[in-house]
């Protein structure tokens, strides 16, 4: 398992987020939901989302956004982009498709917000720690959206396994993960938060009512 840090749309890891404050003024509830993208909040391909153009959303995501929003969750994307390390196209690429998953969420809805969008490059033969099914991106949001929350500028070193202990913030009891595959649930649960399977032609909506309810400890597979 290598070090191999993930990256963050359009800003670099130690960038402090500039958070939308929630509706009603109300606090954050110190839980951050970390969510995949394809099959989750937008139709999958067996051949990547290859452009803006491609990008479709699933049905009522940017509602179900701002119910999360409405309960004080912090909403963290987590996604695995290998076309980049593959070669087929770029960083540039994938921030355009991001660009549009953005302003496609805020057309199904005006409060829908992501709070931070943070991919992996890497294929699976790199073996990096921040490609799911490894924790990599859900520890790296832990502490932006936590750093950030305290007004602090957020340090994330290059050697990120072996320096846990000194910056991982307390995860909220309700944090979740949201997936379509087996490796993001995975990813959860090596994370140690509940961790939610979905089906991919529903997406979010799928389980939105469960993620809400705090007695549901999430999927558990054997």
């Amino acid at each position: 398992m290598k070090n191999l840090l993930p990256f963050r749309h359009k800003s670099d890891l130690s960038e402090k987020l500039n958070l939308i404050p929630f509706p009603n003024n109300i606090a954050w509830n110190g839980s951050i939901i970390y969510l995949d993208r394809d099959g989750v909040l937008n139709i999958g391909s067996e051949n990547y989302i290859n452009s803006p153009e491609e990008l479709q959303l699933l049905p009522n995501v940017g509602d179900c956004l701002v119910r999360l929003r409405n309960e004080g969750y912090r909403i963290c994307l987590v996604t695995n982009q290998s076309p980049i390390n593959r070669g087929l196209w770029g960083h540039e690429m994938l921030e355009k498709i991001h660009d549009k998953l953005i302003l496609d969420l805020k057309k199904q809805n005006q409060e829908a917000y992501l709070d931070l969008i943070l991919y992996s490059p890497y294929t699976p033969y790199e073996d990096s720690i921040s490609r799911k099914p490894y924790p990599g991106m859900l520890w790296a949001g832990n502490v932006i959206i936590n750093a950030s929350e305290l007004g602090l500028s957020p340090y994330i070193p290059p050697n990120m396994v072996n320096n846990l202990a000194s910056i991982l913030y307390s995860e909220g009891v309700n944090s979740a993960m949201v997936g379509d595959r087996i490796v993001d649930y995975k990813a959860g649960i090596a994370y140690g938060i509940r961790s939610f399977l979905v089906d991919a032609d529903i997406g979010l909506s799928h389980v939105i009512d469960r993620i809400l309810d705090k007695n549901d400890k999430g999927d558990v597979l054997h």
